[in-house]
């Protein structure tokens, strides 16, 4: 069934979305000037015909977690199979199929050596029909996360974007946050929905409602947690997913990967370990719109000596639930 492109006002509640996931209906409704109702019925329909979910997810590095890429050579008949197994496991995201169906790549999160060592050094490689494993520790990360993909959510503008933006900005500690039984319960209700309400959350951490919501403004005032947008590309009008990695030289890694951030195609992007220092995931129009990118977007940044590119044929996960099957 093809996907189908949303209009003006349900991009601009994704842009909304984007800015604040949590954010009033009656809020973003003031800001784009219709009524509530509109802006409750369209979300709801998308978020029905799985469409869309805001997510809520927890900043790695804040909690002292490490994240890692990894890719995955597997026998073709068994990719889809594994790559579903992953996307259920609750520390990945981003499991996806790429061109030629034989190798998987994913985003894991360790909280320590341990949970690293048993995914990577155990499970994966006793895991029967996967031929290969390696990962790359994302060192930096310049685009996507906690900062979003400015290049889906082009609809709004300036001011609205600033009545929109939420009151929580993180504030410039860097200490780690520990987090508590509750706070973990938290998190993994706004895994599950975002947009949760605050008698869901109650629910799941045994809070009142004045604790509930005081932990909720402190994590997301410490950047503990953020909010992302789960919506396929293909909504957008993007029908070309690709990841890409560069190999750059070491004195101009920073800048390349900074210049790279600001480029509306690029979803994400971080530096990492291993033979190419820059990975990004980028979204085009078409095969022809990735072309131009490579040529001119990536072809004209100094420092850059190779590129490797795989177009993305499959998710089973992106940011949130699974999306295999739908």
């Amino acid at each position: 069934m093809a996907v189908p492109v949303l209009d003006a006002l349900d991009r601009a509640i994704v842009h909304a979305l984007h800015v604040d996931g949590r954010a009033p209906f009656s809020r973003i409704a003031s800001v784009l000037e219709v009524s509530d109702q509109t802006v409750a019925r369209r979300y709801h329909r998308l978020r029905s015909d799985n469409l869309l979910k805001v997510v809520g997810q927890a900043q790695a590095r804040r909690l002292g977690w490490v994240e890692w890429f990894v890719r995955i050579q597997v026998m073709p008949d068994s990719a889809v199979p594994i790559a579903e197994a992953l996307a259920r496991r609750s520390d990945t995201s981003w499991v996806s199929l790429t061109s030629g169906g034989t190798e998987i790549v994913c985003v894991v999160r360790a909280r320590n050596s341990r949970e690293r060592d048993a995914l990577l050094l155990g499970q994966l490689p006793r895991t029967p029909r996967v031929v290969g494993v390696t990962a790359h520790c994302l060192l930096r990360v310049f685009a996507g996360g906690p900062t979003g993909w400015h290049g889906r959510a082009d609809s709004l503008t300036r001011e609205q974007i600033a009545a929109l933006a939420p009151q929580h900005v993180p504030g410039a500690r860097q200490e780690r946050v520990v987090l508590d039984e509750g706070d973990e319960r938290l998190l993994g209700a706004l895994a599950r929905d975002g947009r949760a309400g605050y008698p869901e959350l109650i629910h799941a951490t045994g809070w009142s409602p004045a604790t509930a919501r005081r932990r909720l403004d402190h994590l997301r005032t410490c950047g503990v947690v953020f909010f992302d947008v789960d919506i396929d590309p293909l909504l957008l009008g993007f029908e070309m997913v690709a990841i890409l990695w560069l190999t750059v030289e070491p004195g101009a890694l920073r800048h390349t990967a900074q210049a790279v951030a600001t480029h509306p195609e690029v979803a994400f992007a971080a530096a990492t370990t291993g033979p190419t220092n820059v990975l990004m995931f980028v979204a085009c129009r078409d095969t022809e719109a990735l072309y131009d990118y490579l040529e001119s977007g990536i072809g004209s940044l100094p420092g850059v000596r190779h590129v490797e590119s795989a177009p993305v044929i499959r998710d089973s996960k992106r940011a949130g639930a699974t999306t295999a099957g739908t």
